[in-house]
């Protein structure tokens, strides 16, 4: 909003040029979440600790998360807040990449407060049912996904990472594509949120390396050079990006270890789907899987634990998802969180590294 009514007047005022270019747009997005972020959360906490609205704990979780409970949550409230009102004052709003990116991020943090609300009233962790989390997941994915090919007339090409010459057309194929990307990302970021600032330091890197991809798809020049495709409006993403980085970096400073605010799932759901729909829009969804392997990992544990123990009643893991695996064999919390950061920080790296090695 703040873009649109003062970039009409750069004629009258040269020095709002500035605003045409996403760089700078993306800069001032990032500030302006961050203190949005820095003035809700103490706010919120206060709110919550007075209204004795609390993290409740599953019991079979490690025992020494069982000091945690109370611990406010819902705090991914605050992130969207943050990210989004960010978006709309400095993103182009006629774009509507950006407020695809809007839609899913907002219906998932819906889903993710139903569930919080959820466990909450009923306590241990009993919010909304699996099933009923997946079907309206899969329910929003998909409107997301008929607005891009259906409405929009999106690529359906596939971007294959290292190969610049495999671009198979998957096309009606690209919907239920596209909608696992959303899903499976939205999942996976909640199944990692487990550990004081754990699942918040992967968002941020993934985040930022989609800020990169996001930009360079909208700048023909750069999209030319590097041999990836060239989406007309998408550098807008960049600015959702941005704050979104900046939003998840605020709340970081009171998820540190111990944490003063929990995420929840309005936090996990809302962000994961939002790091999925942008690999979406940025034509680089199989990338998601390199830069978010921590997530990946994670939700490969469970995965397996479970169908593994159907099997044979044995276990992989001392526990699932992986985290908790190195909690039980004696890491200490803040050892598990930080080694897990440094391992995202290489795997987004290694998925910025396609731009170029293709």
């Amino acid at each position: 909003m703040l873009y649109l009514f003062l970039f009409p007047f750069h004629t009258i005022h040269p020095v709002l040029n500035v605003l045409r270019y996403e760089t700078f747009r993306s800069v001032m997005a990032g500030l302006a979440a961050l203190a949005l972020s820095f003035a809700m959360s103490p706010v919120l906490i206060e709110r919550f600790r007075a209204a004795h609205i609390g993290q409740t704990i599953r019991d079979e979780v490690p025992q020494n998360h069982q000091k945690k409970a109370g611990t406010p949550t819902m705090g991914g409230l605050t992130i969207l807040a943050s990210c989004i009102a960010a978006t709309l004052l400095l993103a182009d709003l006629r774009d509507q990449y950006v407020w695809v990116a809007i839609f899913v991020s907002v219906c998932f943090g819906a889903i993710g407060l139903a569930d919080d609300l959820l466990k909450l009233r009923r306590g241990r962790g009993k919010g909304l049912s699996g099933p009923v989390k997946l079907a309206l997941s899969f329910a929003i994915a998909l409107v997301a996904a008929v607005w891009l090919f259906g409405f929009l007339g999106f690529d359906t090409h596939l971007t294959v990472p290292f190969l610049k010459n495999v671009n198979p057309n998957l096309g009606w194929m690209y919907v239920p594509f596209a909608m696992l990307v959303i899903v499976g990302s939205s999942h996976a970021v909640n199944l990692t949120d487990g550990l004081d600032g754990l699942a918040i330091g992967p968002v941020m890197t993934v985040a930022f390396c989609y800020w990169v991809f996001t930009y360079v798809a909208g700048n023909i020049k750069f999209a030319t050079y590097l041999q990836i495709p060239h989406i007309e409006g998408i550098g807008e993403v960049a600015i959702f990006c941005a704050a979104l980085i900046a939003a998840s970096l605020g709340f970081l400073w009171y998820n540190a270890y111990p944490a003063s605010m929990m995420m929840g799932d309005v936090g996990a759901l809302s962000l994961g789907a939002a790091l999925g729909t942008v690999a979406v829009l940025a034509k680089q969804e199989l990338v998601l899987v390199m830069a978010g392997g921590v997530f990946v990992v994670e939700a490969a544990s469970v995965i397996i634990q479970r169908y593994y123990y159907k099997l044979t009643h044995k276990r992989v893991f001392r526990m699932a998802p992986l985290h908790h695996h190195f909690e039980l064999g004696g890491w200490p919390e803040t050892v598990v969180v930080v080694r897990f950061w440094i391992i995202s920080i290489v795997c987004g790296l290694f998925a910025l590294s396609t731009l170029k090695l293709r």
